[in-house]
C-alpha cells in the first residue's frame, strides 16, 4: 500500500528553502533634467502663469527647503507646446496624457529591468514571474504585457499588474514578490516599478507640486541554488530611485507628505 502524502508534505515540496533575497537592482530616470533651483521659473513659464507672483514665491520656498537638487521628467517644453491643454489646470487633456503614458511607462520600466538583468548576470529565460506597478497609464493589455515583449521574455511568464498604488507601491510589490519567491521553488521574480508625472503635471491652482519620474527594477529570489552576482539585501530594502539627486542626504521611506511653509500640504520627499 502506497504511503499517504499529506498536504503539508506537498506544500513543503513546493516551497523554496530559505528567505527571499534581492539579487540585483536597476534604476533609470527620464532624460529631461531640471535643476530644482530653476524649477519654479521653468514651471511658471511653461504653464504661462508668471503673473501669479505670490504663488510662485511660495513654490520657490518649497523647492528651496526640499533639499532636492534635480528633477528628471519625461515632459519637455516641446511636448507641452504640442499639447497646450496639459499645461492648463482645468482644460481636458486625458487623451493626450494617456497616449504618452501607455507607451513611455513600459519603456522606462523595461530600461530599468535591463540594468537589473545585466547586474544579475544570468539568462533572462530563468524569469518565472513579473510584477509591474505604476500609478498611471491603465489599459488592456497592461504594462506588464508590454514590458514582457520589450524584454523578450516568454509569454508563459506569470504576471501581476498593479495600478494606482500611490506612495506605498514599493512596499506592496516587495510583499507580493516575497510571497511568490518563498512559496514557489525555483522562482525568479522581476519587479518593475515605473512612474512619470505626465498624469499629474498641470498649471497651478494653489495645489501641491508632485514627484517627477523614475523607474526601478529588482530581482527577488529564494533558495540555495545559484546566487548570480547580486548582493544580498534584506526583504524590506528600498529598491527604486525616486528620480531626484539628494546630494549628501539619503532619503528615508515614508513621510512623503509634509506641510508647506505657507500652509497646505506638499507632496515632497522629506530631507534625510
Amino acid at each position: 500500500m502506497a504511503a499517504k502524502v499529506t498536504v503539508e508534505e506537498v506544500r513543503k515540496a513546493q516551497r523554496a528553502e530559505g528567505p527571499a533575497t534581492v539579487l540585483a537592482i536597476g534604476t533609470v530616470t527620464p532624460p529631461n533634467c531640471v535643476y530644482q533651483a530653476d524649477y519654479p521659473d521653468y514651471y511658471f513659464r511653461v504653464t504661462k502663469s508668471e503673473h501669479m507672483t505670490e504663488l510662485k514665491e511660495k513654490f520657490r520656498r518649497i523647492c528651496r527647503k526640499s533639499m532636492i537638487q534635480k528633477r528628471y521628467m519625461h515632459l519637455t517644453e516641446d511636448i507641452l507646446l504640442e499639447n497646450p491643454n496639459m499645461a492648463s489646470y482645468s482644460e481636458p487633456s486625458l487623451n493626450a496624457r494617456q497616449d504618452i503614458l501607455v507607451e513611455e511607462v513600459p519603456k522606462l520600466g523595461a530600461a530599468a529591468a535591463e540594468k537589473a538583468i545585466k547586474e544579475w548576470g544570468l539568462p533572462r529565460s530563468q524569469i518565472t514571474h513579473v510584477i509591474f506597478c505604476t500609478t498611471s497609464g491603465v489599459e488592456m493589455p497592461g504594462a506588464d504585457s508590454k514590458v514582457i515583449k520589450l524584454l523578450g521574455l516568454s509569454p508563459s511568464v506569470k504576471r501581476v499588474m498593479l495600478y494606482h498604488q500611490g506612495c506605498f507601491a514599493g512596499g506592496m510589490v516587495l510583499r507580493i514578490a516575497k510571497d511568490l519567491a518563498e512559496n514557489n521553488r525555483g522562482a525568479r521574480v522581476l519587479i518593475v516599478c515605473s512612474e512619470i508625472t505626465v498624469v499629474t503635471f498641470r498649471g497651478p491652482l494653489r495645489g501641491s507640486p508632485r514627484l517627477a519620474g523614475w523607474a526601478g527594477s529588482v530581482w527577488r529570489w529564494c533558495g540555495r541554488g545559484d546566487r548570480g552576482r547580486g548582493p544580498y539585501r534584506p526583504c524590506g530594502a528600498a529598491i527604486v530611485s525616486d528620480g531626484f539627486s539628494w546630494g549628501d542626504h539619503s532619503p528615508k521611506l515614508g513621510r512623503c507628505h509634509r506641510r508647506a511653509p505657507s500652509g497646505g500640504w506638499a507632496h515632497l520627499p522629506p530631507p534625510g
